[in-house]
């Protein structure tokens, strides 16, 4: 499925002038038809689940109990 550089932008969050710049470094593969820019969705799929991992790794560290301090127990 191709996208426009508009929906592109929604679809990853980011500024229509960021996916533009992606687009013109060739960070992004895009198709130009003579007045769009079509980009295929299927290539941002390893990056989406790189991300929900990441998502996924930060809340079970964050969720994790601070452990007790030895040093707290000694102090008068």
């Amino acid at each position: 499925m191709y996208l426009t550089m508009e929906e592109t932008a929604e679809y990853l969050q980011f500024p229509v002038a960021f996916i533009e710049n992606l687009i013109q470094q060739g960070k992004i593969r895009a198709l130009h038809d003579g007045e769009n820019y079509l980009i295929n969705k299927e290539q941002f799929n390893d990056h989406l689940e790189q991300l929900e991992k990441y998502k996924k790794q930060l809340a079970e560290w964050q969720a994790e109990p601070l452990p007790e301090d030895m040093d707290i127990k000694d102090e008068d």
